[in-house]
């Protein structure tokens, strides 16, 4: 299992207008997309800090094609409502140490 996780600073009076188009626009495309399992988002209590989202793909081709067929429209699609760029790390998860959560994905 992999995980992607992004980080950026929406802008404050565009975050519940941000929260909607995540929700409306984004999933359904994640949700398309062979391999994807979830997404984890995190958002910050304190204004102006990073929101961080994981999205956790079967394997590593599954989050590639995705990458390359689909995120530039994502990302377009989320800059109105950011102040810094989408910046994200690949990872692999270590699901030894997660069984249940593992499992409870799959399901």
């Amino acid at each position: 299992m992999f995980a992607r996780i992004l980080q950026f600073v929406p802008k404050v009076e565009k975050r519940e207008e941000l929260i909607r188009v995540i929700k409306k626009d984004v999933l359904p495309i994640l949700k398309k997309q062979t391999g994807f399992l979830e997404i984890l988002p995190f958002m910050p209590e304190i204004k102006n800090e990073h929101v961080v989202m994981v999205s956790l793909w079967n394997e590593r081709k599954d989050f590639e094609r995705y990458e390359r067929e689909w995120f530039p429209k994502v990302e377009e699609m989320l800059h109105p409502y950011l102040t810094t760029p989408i910046t994200w790390k690949l990872y692999t998860v270590e699901t030894t140490l997660c069984e249940h959560f593992e499992k409870a994905l799959t399901v």
